[in-house]
């Protein structure tokens, strides 16, 4: 199913100059990756101590963004200068993870905001995610299937957080889209095993 993950190589292409700046300037993947971790945290952290502020909902489409070019960039550099490593795999999944779970666990600290809703919806986003490796274990690629991939849950909560950001009434708009998110992340979680049975089964 289409993803915002889809739109990925384009993405690196306009990048790639910059990944190769720095690269030359000894700037790893790890490095990158552990700064968007940070960034996440600490966006999450003002939601958290902020909960009825609205600008800290309107630096998150920003922070966003930042996110996925540094985790564009960490790639590229781990795949085009050969800095490929164990390490880097496991900071980068579990990287992501926690990213989301700094990231979009405040919001249920938003009042009129379920807190039941997004709580669910950091736990399907695991799961999928989970379901995209555990793909590897039986023999598949890493599934990285729609409709509710990485990208496209970092452009819903960015919508949200637009949306509240300048009308701190949308509430019943962020609710709705986060229903629908939640919905969308269980499609996700059985893509991503179809397509990883369908995989392995064509190989075999």
């Amino acid at each position: 199913m289409a993803s915002i993950y889809d739109l990925k190589p384009a993405f690196q292409r306009l990048l790639r100059p910059l990944a190769n700046r720095l690269a030359a300037h000894h700037v790893s993947p790890n490095q990158i990756t552990i700064c968007a971790l940070i960034i996440s945290f600490l966006s999450g952290a003002l939601i958290a101590v902020n909960p009825q502020a609205q600008w800290p909902l309107l630096l998150v489409p920003l922070i966003l963004l930042l996110r996925m070019i540094l985790n564009a960039i960490d790639g590229m550099i781990a795949r085009e200068h050969h800095q490929k490593s164990s390490l880097g795999t496991f900071l980068n999944e579990i990287g992501d993870v926690l990213s989301d779970t700094f990231l979009y666990l405040p919001f249920a600290l938003i009042l009129g905001i379920s807190s039941a809703l997004i709580t669910v919806i950091v736990i399907l986003a695991i799961i999928s995610e989970m379901s995209g490796v555990v793909a590897i274990q039986i023999g598949a690629s890493r599934r990285y299937d729609g409709p509710m991939g990485k990208s496209d849950r970092a452009f819903a909560f960015g919508l949200v957080a637009l949306l509240l950001g300048i009308n701190s009434q949308s509430l019943m708009a962020a609710n709705i889209i986060f229903c629908i998110v939640g919905i969308l992340l269980i499609v996700t979680i059985i893509n991503r095993t179809n397509k990883a049975l369908q995989e392995v089964k064509h190989v075999a």
